[in-house]
């Protein structure tokens, strides 16, 4: 069937139309996580339902579009992030409960580290990736960590938390606590708040050393040796540090 043909060549293709199509995807992503922090500070209003009605429409739309392109379907929607996408499309398509679900249209964030062909193909077309691809890796993990616990702190807090109003005040608590800053002028409050608190500074603390650790050691360029496959070299490497085989890892130059 044509369609199904052009979404495999979409999702799965080589083409540049292929990867362009994926790169205006990652854009609609990043998009539509920029509206849900956006709206954070914004009265409910009916022109943000109708936002939501036609976000959700397109997101169901690329789902089914994913699903018709995928091997086995079964299996593609019962993957965790395709759950966690239909979770997201309920809630912006049910008006009635949007305020029980608004964390899970944030959990969107989730997929732009999960987008490993797309960052695939990054760290093949772009020499800037290629050369910082742990470092770009560390601060997306970080990053991504960061929006969506910030999500879950406004979610839980907001309500119970007179200091938690906004997306921002939750976003400032991650980070100063997960730097061990701690100012204390915004704590989190009841037992599901401290046990938050506990989770940003050990994972959060975590993926900073991994940030700090990737930016300070000696670089290195991902590539597997034929021969004992070893997977990270100098640059300038012409061979195995390992096995002393010949390597041939493309690079531009200096």
């Amino acid at each position: 069937m044509q369609l199904v043909s052009q979404l495999k060549e979409i999702y799965q293709g080589n083409s540049d139309f292929a990867r362009r199509s994926r790169y205006v995807l990652l854009g609609f992503d990043l998009a539509v996580i920029s509206y849900f922090v956006a709206t954070t500070f914004i009265p409910d209003a009916p022109w943000i339902r109708i936002v939501d009605y036609v976000i959700g429409s397109a997101m169901m739309i690329e789902l089914l579009a994913r699903m018709i392109a995928h091997h086995d379907r079964v299996a593609f929607l019962l993957r965790p992030l395709s759950l966690v996408d239909m979770l997201v499309i309920f809630s912006l398509m049910a008006p009635a409960v949007v305020g029980n679900f608004a964390f899970l249209r944030i959990m969107r964030a989730v997929r732009l580290i999960h987008s490993y062909r797309v960052l695939q193909e990054f760290r093949a077309n772009f020499s800037f990736f290629a050369r910082n691809e742990q470092v770009v890796f560390a601060v997306i993990n970080l990053l991504v960590f960061i929006f969506i616990v910030s999500a879950l702190v406004f979610v839980l807090q907001v309500k119970v938390n007179a200091q938690i109003n906004n997306y921002i005040d939750a976003l400032y608590f991650t980070i100063t606590t997960l730097t061990t800053t701690g100012f204390g002028d915004i704590i989190l409050v009841g037992e599901a708040g401290r046990l938050l608190s506990v989770l940003i500074m050990i994972v959060g603390i975590s993926l900073f050393i991994n940030l700090v650790r990737s930016i300070f050691r000696p670089h290195k360029i991902r590539h597997e040796c034929a021969e004992c496959g070893l997977t990270r070299h100098d640059t300038d490497s012409i061979h195995c540090k390992h096995c002393g085989a010949l390597l041939h890892i493309r690079t531009e130059g200096l």
